[in-house]
């Protein structure tokens, strides 16, 4: 693997911050309180895995489990995430959505989607096809 070129850096640079500013979410402005981006991967992760454990979440998001704790407790106190027990051992918190949090990862999700369909439309089937091999490969790249 080659070293990118300064040019590079630049032009990547400059692409991503005009597409920052293109596809910025509209949630940010919508909500009084806008999440940020771990609050969001924790809903959509507990979304996903209901009743999991905090621990669970830390080590999927890659955070240390005092920031997620830090996390639980500002979504709790956003009445979006509820502690509770976990069924197989009683002693372990398990995390589960409220209803708020429900409607919350709804229209995060719908979010989403207005924002890669918007992304993707004025692309060519192929070109789309290019756009998510080339940045699925960037994800699953180690460094």
């Amino acid at each position: 693997m080659t070293t990118p070129t300064d040019a590079q850096l630049a032009a990547i640079a400059s692409t991503m911050e005009a597409f920052a500013r293109r596809f910025k979410m509209a949630d940010a402005m919508s909500m009084e309180h806008p999440l940020n981006e771990i609050d969001k991967q924790t809903l959509f992760y507990v979304n996903d895995h209901p009743d999991c454990g905090p621990t669970d979440v830390a080590r999927f998001l890659s955070v240390p489990a005092t920031t997620l704790t830090s996390v639980a407790d500002r979504l709790v106190k956003k009445k979006l995430l509820e502690r509770g027990r976990a069924e197989t051992d009683r002693r372990a918190v398990a995390l589960r959505l409220s209803d708020s949090g429900k409607v919350q990862v709804k229209a995060l999700t719908d979010s989403y989607q207005d924002m890669y369909r918007a992304l993707l439309a004025p692309l060519s089937p192929d070109d789309r096809d290019t756009l998510i091999r080339l940045l699925t490969n960037i994800v699953q790249t180690e460094t």
